[in-house]
Parts: structure tokens; C-alpha cells; sequence
């Protein structure tokens, strides 16, 4: 069964071709905004623009025609309504057209499903880590319940705001803020943990006051290190006490990390020791589909289709659509 997937929840719009054994085509391309965050509307007209470029490539990629589509699934949500709004337009456009059934994805489930059919993990606590999302996740009693999440910002949001911040760079923080901080050394930062629950924007905001008060100083670039080392150093330390808590709670004894800050090294490497020291192994889901694509809505798609094969018959998309709505009926 040949599915194809359509990613648009926030800066990307991705297409993903997938057979049920491998993917086949993966495109995307990323609203970059010249300076601050996303803006919903300008994502949106990034996204009305380019899709049926996206869409082209990836099936010319794949060497199939869209008839030849069994199924179509898209991500319903969460995300930005003005985006969501596109890709369920898209999805809605070629189930009339092609008359093939339609599923609604949701989008960190599908995170979760192509980081297990990826690494072959099987029942994992997933440290689902993005721009817009921070959750730890495990799979009981037929759904992906949440253990732990943000009480405020996404860590993503969070380092993204203050490389813009402190260093003008428009783009994503994550692999800047790494560089930055090799050769850092700590200075002190709230740590937030809140039982399984963290928060990120008094780091944030702490950081940030150190930084535009040392700035102008003749050692600014030895402090944006220290800073950017010790960022990373607070946030992911909360992350991996709260990821090993969770892992005592369930008795599980697999670790899948997945979304755009899994791309982290440090991260990966502080969660690799916990994992050791408690006799669990770490998953991380391979670069090139940590962050958003439409392979993920597609691997996602015909999980939750061949268990079932119930469509969808509403094409409709949810911005607040959590992870743990879903009735994981395919595991």
C-alpha cells in the first residue's frame, strides 16, 4: 500500500512517500522568516506557494503518479491553524480528485511512529523535543500517555528565542547554540523542574538578562559561551532527570528521542549515560527525520490505516489535538 503524506503544522511543508516498508520520496521545504519567530499568515503563504512544487517532486522522487496513491494522510494538528488549514485543504483536493481514502495524523504521534519504525524500538519513553513541543511520552493502556511537558515554552522556542536574541540569527538555535558553547564553562541558571513538569522561560529570561548586561563588555564572546554552555547544560540535565523518572515509574527500558532538538549531541550524549547507569538503551531517530517532514505523516498514516481501515470522513484539522486523544489501536 503506497501512502502519501503531507506535513504542515508550523515553518515546514513536506511530502512523504511510504509503501509500508520504506520510504520512498521525502521534500520539504521551510518558511525561514528574515528576522523573529514564525508568522503564522507568512508560513501560510510559504506553504500555499510551494505545494504543488513539494508535491510534484516528491512523487516524480517516488516514480509514481498520484493515481497510483492508495492512501492519503496529512497532519491534522497540533500546529498553526493558518498552516493546518493547508495541508487538510491539499489532503481534501486529492481525495476528491482521486478518490482515495483520507486519515488525519496527529503530528507528535507521528514524530513518535517514524522514530520506532526508524530505529526499531519497540516500547520506548520518547523525549519528543521540537520547537513547539516538549513531552515525555510513554505508550500504557492503549494510548500514549504523557508523563511529563512544559509547563510554559517548548525547549526548541526556547533556545531559538535567545540565539535570535543574543546573536540576530533568524534561523533554528539548536545547532548554533551547540557550537557556540563548545569551550563554555557554567554560569548559574534556574533549574525547573516541577515534579514530572518543566519550565523553560525563567532560563530564558535569565539568560538573557545576564546577557544584555555583560554584552558590551571586552569578554561578550567568552560570556555567549558560557551562556550557551550552560543553557544547554540546565535544560537538558532537567530533561534527562524527568526522561530517568519516568523510566523508574514505567519499567521500561527503551529511550527514543525524536523532534528537532534531537539532533542535539549533548543531549543525546546525557541521556546515553542515564540509559547506561539504568540498563536501558537509547533510540534516537536519525537526523534527517527528526525535525518536521511528511515521511513521518506518512509512516504515522498507514500504521493507524491497515489496523483499522476506517478513513476518515471529515477532512477538518485540531490546533490543540494532544498526543495522548489518540486511541493507538495499531500497537
Amino acid at each position: 500500500m503506497i501512502t502519501i503524506g503531507i506535513e504542515c503544522t508550523a515553518h515546514t511543508f513536506g511530502v512523504g512517500v511510504f509503501d509500508g516498508k520504506k520510504i520512498l520520496a521525502d521534500v520539504r521545504d521551510v518558511y525561514r522568516p528574515e528576522k523573529g519567530g514564525i508568522h503564522p499568515i507568512e508560513a501560510k503563504n510559504h506553504h500555499d506557494k510551494v505545494k504543488e512544487k513539494v508535491m510534484t517532486k516528491a512523487t516524480e522522487t517516488a516514480e509514481l503518479s498520484l493515481d497510483s496513491i492508495d492512501l492519503i494522510a496529512y497532519s491534522a494538528g497540533p500546529g498553526l491553524p493558518p498552516c493546518l488549514k493547508i495541508g487538510a485543504e491539499l489532503a481534501a483536493k486529492l481525495n476528491k480528485e482521486e478518490s482515495k481514502p483520507v486519515v488525519a495524523v496527529n503530528h507528535p504521534v507521528a514524530h513518535i511512529e517514524i522514530g520506532r519504525f526508524l530505529t526499531k524500538c519497540k516500547d520506548p519513553i520518547v523525549i519528543y523535543v521540537s520547537g513547539g513541543n516538549t513531552q515525555i511520552i510513554g505508550y500504557a493502556a492503549g494510548r500514549y500517555r504523557v508523563f511529563g511537558e512544559t509547563e510554559d515554552m517548548a525547549i526548541g522556542n526556547a533556545i531559538d528565542t535567545f540565539m535570535r536574541e543574543a546573536t540576530e540569527n533568524a534561523g533554528f538555535g539548536g545547532p548554533a547554540m551547540e557550537r557556540q558553547a563548545e569551550g563554555g564553562n557554567y554560569i548559574e541558571l534556574p533549574y525547573v523542574v516541577k515534579g514530572m513538569d518543566l519550565s523553560f522561560s525563567g532560563i530564558l529570561t535569565s539568560a538573557l538578562m545576564k546577557w544584555n548586561k555583560g554584552k558590551s563588555s571586552a569578554g561578550s564572546a567568552s560570556l555567549l559561551s558560557d551562556l550557551c554552555y550552560s543553557f544547554q547544560e540546565t535544560c537538558f540535565s532537567m530533561l534527562t532527570e524527568v526522561t530517568e523518572r519516568a523510566l523508574a515509574h514505567t519499567g521500561k527500558k527503551e529511550i527514543l528521542i525524536t523532534g528537532g532538538v534531537a539532533a542535539s549531541r549533548r543531549l543525546n550524549e546525557m541521556l546515553r549515560i542515564m540509559a547506561e547507569e539504568r540498563g536501558a538503551r537509547l533510540f534516537s531517530c536519525p537526523m534527517e527525520y527528526s525535525g518536521d517532514n511528511g515521511s513521518m505523516i506518512a509512516v504515522a498514516g498507514h500504521m493507524q490505516y491497515v489496523k483499522k481501515r476506517k478513513p476518515d470522513k471529515k477532512i477538518d484539522f485540531r490546533p490543540r489535538w494532544r498526543v495522548d486523544e489518540i486511541d493507538v489501536t495499531w500497537l
